[in-house]
């Protein structure tokens, strides 16, 4: 995954794949964490730097022919350094 600077927000994600994966899976996903449910699927989480590190997961996924089930963006990190900016829909017109 790119490396992130430290002004920069990191959104978490939830990737769901048929079939369970074994846990040494998670070094080939850049240390996103793997949890199996009882469902037979795997839930891949955590932060993903940006879209392109989030379609590189998703290539990945792809390339080794895993079924796709739902991709959730849960949240925004903010990095502790990162200066507090109004979301563009939210400026104030005053």
């Amino acid at each position: 995954m790119s490396a992130m600077s430290s002004d920069q927000e990191c959104p978490r994600y939830e990737i769901r794949v048929v079939g369970h994966l074994d846990p040494r899976w998670s070094a080939w996903f850049d240390g996103l964490t793997l949890s199996l449910d009882d469902n037979g699927t795997t839930l891949i989480s955590g932060p993903i730097a940006d879209q392109a590190a989030l379609h590189g997961v998703l290539r990945r996924l792809r390339d080794v022919g895993l079924t796709l089930v739902s991709i959730t963006l849960v949240e925004t990190i903010r990095s502790p350094h990162a200066p507090e900016h109004p979301h563009p829909t939210q400026r104030s017109t005053t």
